[in-house]
């Protein structure tokens, strides 16, 4: 009887402040994950309002892209007929 406790003693002096220290320590941790990922989440907002214009840009590069292409055939054609 008089072991069971010593035992119930130990377990409230030594091991229930241990189990206390680390789950202070793993809920520490959770709170600064936390803060990260809502950080990470307002900055993906942020930069979703960024992307508006992309389609816009994306027409205009393909309408260069196009005039390019026909400048570089013309271009070649005049190159082979020099060389030819």
């Amino acid at each position: 009887m008089v072991l069971w406790w010593i035992g119930n003693v130990i377990l409230l002096v030594v091991i229930l402040p241990v189990v206390i220290y680390l789950l202070n320590r793993v809920l520490a941790a959770l709170e600064r994950i936390r803060a990260a990922s809502d950080d990470i989440l307002a900055g993906g907002v942020a930069l979703a309002g960024e992307l508006d214009g992309v389609p816009e840009a994306l027409a205009v590069t393909d309408t260069t892209i196009e005039a390019v292409k026909v400048g570089a055939v013309r271009y070649a054609g005049s190159v082979a007929k020099l060389l030819g």
